[in-house]
């Protein structure tokens, strides 16, 4: 058996490959909360929770309604978006140009409230999601098996991340995002609508949250505590990249999914906390993050 650095070669490139599917999680989750925080200035502890309603969804669309994995892709976003757009209008809307810490405290306390009400409706046991008949199976690639779904989920991540990142930075749309994060009244008097803008900003945000838990819903078990177990992870890769950072949320994600997965193989010890111990590194040494302005 070929070996790498005194590894069996499948084992490697195993642990890689769910290197890279816990990284495009965090790619996509931390892309939502930057795009929450860059541009509306929330810091959103409901996001966990958020994604987690995504695969709840995805989940009662399923069994309840025979409506699959494909059509969840697209209904799960758009609803959990829509009670995004919700809780903004309702609540968030009044900690407008309140300290951070306000807006912390109420997501975090919506993010408890949401994981109880599906407790107490599901229970804690996770539920099973069965993988689509198109994406079931894998690819024998010599040096490893490659299952087709696993693929998808890297690959449909990475494009989603790479879309989202293009309209923000790169069209007319994306400009006025930013702009009216800087001087929300000069844009309003250009006869844009700011508040709504706001508004559909953090229900997009939230999609993507709720769009990763449809893809999560096959690999992991549904389960109403999934976004808890996965949120501080991803708070951490937020860090790391730059608060508000659509690019560094991207890059970070799937880096940090990388090293976390060679970790387990060459320290599995340390595969729990080297995220956190790289997020310390470099707040001492940027504390803006790797792509954060430091201005």
């Amino acid at each position: 058996m070929v070996e790498i650095l005194g590894v069996p070669a499948p084992a490697l490139f195993g642990q890689l490959l769910l290197g890279l599917i816990n990284g495009a999680f965090y790619a996509m989750l931390s892309l939502g909360l930057a795009v929450i925080f860059g541009l509306l200035n929330i810091i959103n502890f409901t996001h966990g929770a958020q994604y987690m309603m995504g695969a709840f969804t995805a989940w009662m669309l399923l069994n309840w309604f025979g409506i699959g994995y494909w059509w969840s892709l697209l209904l799960a976003p758009l609803f959990v978006g829509f009670t995004g757009i919700l809780i903004e209008r309702v609540l968030l809307k009044r900690l407008a140009g309140l300290d951070h810490l306000y807006g912390l405290l109420l997501t975090f306390g919506l993010a408890l409230v949401i994981q109880g009400l599906y407790r107490n409706e599901f229970g804690s046991t996770g539920l099973p999601y069965a993988i689509p008949p198109e994406l079931r199976g894998g690819q024998n690639l010599g040096f490893m098996f490659l299952p087709n779904y696993r693929a998808w989920v890297v690959v449909v991540s990475l494009v989603v991340c790479l879309l989202t990142w293009l309209v923000i930075e790169k069209t007319r749309l994306g400009s006025y995002l930013r702009a009216a994060t800087e001087n929300p009244t000069l844009v309003q008097a250009m006869g844009i609508d700011v508040p709504k803008m706001v508004t559909l900003t953090y229900g997009f945000g939230v999609a993507l949250a709720a769009f990763a838990g449809v893809l999560a819903a096959p690999i992991y078990q549904v389960s109403p505590l999934m976004g808890a177990d996965l949120i501080i992870v991803v708070f951490a890769v937020v860090v790391i990249g730059g608060m508000g950072s659509i690019l560094g949320s991207i890059v970070t994600g799937f880096g940090l999914g990388v090293v976390e997965g060679l970790t387990k193989v060459f320290w599995p010890q340390a595969s729990a906390t080297v995220i956190f111990v790289i997020m310390a590194i470099v707040l001492l040494l940027r504390p803006a993050g790797l792509f954060g302005r430091t201005s």
